[in-house]
């Protein structure tokens, strides 16, 4: 009988031998390294997708944070994340963002009424605007350019992909560095 007693705890010992050998091989195999909460860049979850602004101090991606498929920008030079309120809303999917010259304009894809449609967003109004509800075919890959004028985007409009350029007009308040004056395009 003791000997039967000693074999059962011998199991047990080797079995919580084990036990302990897998957690300390599965925690040191973890990615505790990484920089995780909300102030850092990379996380636990998918990262996508990613641009940088024309001036290079902002950077814009899609992640899964929080359980959540959103637009994020983060601040190269400051090391945090910008607020971007009215952006990201429940329930709904944004994908290929582009970023103008100082990340003051946002484009990308989103749905309007089961349709990928391209939005722009402008950090200084905190509005979306939808630019492509028009359309009559599918569009996909919105790109702005450095001063937020133009976005050019693939469009299915005439049954095959082609690549139209929207002008957003003379009148929008231009993404300029520092100050810069805007000139009109020589003729």
């Amino acid at each position: 009988m003791s000997k039967v007693i000693s074999r059962i705890w011998l199991q047990r010992l080797s079995n919580w031998s084990l036990s302990c050998s897998l957690v300390v091989v599965l925690s040191a195999c973890s990615y505790t390294d990484l920089p995780i909460g909300s102030s850092s860049l990379n996380s636990r979850y998918t990262e996508e997708q990613p641009t940088v602004s024309g001036n290079g101090r902002f950077l814009g991606f899609i992640s899964n944070r929080n359980g959540n498929h959103q637009l994020l920008l983060f601040d190269i030079q400051q090391q945090q994340f910008v607020r971007t309120p009215n952006l990201n809303r429940a329930r709904i999917i944004v994908e290929a963002p582009s970023l103008s010259y100082s990340a003051r304009y946002i484009v990308y894809m989103t749905a309007d009424r089961g349709r990928p449609v391209v939005s722009l967003y402008d950090r200084a109004t905190k509005q979306s605007q939808i630019l492509t509800s028009f359309y009559p075919g599918w569009v996909r890959n919105p790109s702005i350019s450095p001063d937020g004028r133009y976005v050019a985007f693939e469009t299915s409009s005439r049954g095959q992909w082609d690549i139209e350029v929207l002008d957003r007009g003379p009148n929008i308040e231009l993404d300029i560095p520092d100050g810069t004056p805007a000139t009109a395009p020589t003729e």
